[in-house]
């Protein structure tokens, strides 16, 4: 079975992660779905930003939660990435508007109007100080799209039962993963979790603990991987029955998937 390809935060190996320029890398490499983690600015939009403050991936410091938008798009999310590229005088000229914060009506804009159905699986990021707000003003942005039907190219992750419960309690036809970092937590979550829910393990799990992906499956629940970069980790989700794989690299996983297909 082909797992399903899901760019990690965009083609976020050769380019800067969450950046529209990211995503637009993924889906020209043919990546089927696209996965981003979203955080709630201070005026209460919803912005592709992984971390809690801006240190790693911008210039300043900051808490993404005490800023406006306004505030954000002023600062460029790529430039972390490749410092060097201002000194070099080969470098193609960069445009901004693929550099700065991406917020997810942009991002779900984008795949409403691409030219093949891409999935979208969205990462809501907890602690947060607004709380199930964040799971709130998601579904209404779904809802905006008509998303929170069966059938909607979009599911919601997280870490945070009590945030897929949210969801679930807002937009009960909207697909679910219960992302596990750590084999301890798994005996209470698998006793709470929906019977519909998809489970996520990390591929570190997986490495150390193969047997659980397949006593999910036996379970009822199919199983997303984070974050698949190598052969070895690919070969190991093939063998193991993942079904969907995300992946800094998705354009080399495509083509190792490929290689796999025409050697059958």
């Amino acid at each position: 079975m082909r797992p399903q390809v899901v760019a990690h935060r965009g083609a976020s190996h050769e380019n800067a992660e969450h950046t529209l320029g990211a995503y637009l890398a993924a889906l020209d490499a043919g990546a089927e779905g696209l996965e981003c983690d979203v955080r709630l600015t201070a005026d209460g939009h919803l912005v592709c930003v992984h971390d809690r403050d801006l240190r790693r991936t911008t210039s300043r410091r900051g808490v993404v939660s005490t800023l406006d938008l306004a505030e954000l798009s002023e600062l460029d999310f790529a430039a972390w990435k490749n410092p060097w590229t201002d000194l070099d005088d080969e470098a193609p000229e960069r445009d901004e508007e693929l550099d700065r914060v991406l917020t997810l009506r942009k991002l779900l804009e984008t795949v409403a109007d691409y030219d093949r159905r891409v999935e979208v699986a969205i990462e809501t990021k907890h602690p947060t100080r607004y709380g199930g707000l964040v799971e709130k003003r998601l579904v209404e942005m779904l809802r905006d799209f008509g998303w929170d039907t069966p059938g909607s190219p979009v599911r919601v992750m997280s870490f945070s039962f009590t945030a897929l419960q949210r969801v679930e309690r807002l937009a009960p036809h909207v697909q679910l993963v219960q992302l596990v970092e750590h084999l301890p937590t798994w005996p209470m979550l698998r006793r709470v979790i929906g019977k519909d829910w998809l489970v996520g393990p990390g591929i570190e799990l997986l490495r150390e603990h193969p047997r659980f992906a397949q006593r999910v499956l036996r379970s009822g629940h199919d199983v997303h991987v984070w974050t698949v970069n190598t052969e070895a980790d690919l070969d190991l989700c093939i063998r193991l029955g993942v079904k969907a794989v995300i992946s800094d690299r998705p354009a080399y996983m495509l083509e190792l998937l490929d290689q796999r297909q025409d050697q059958r």
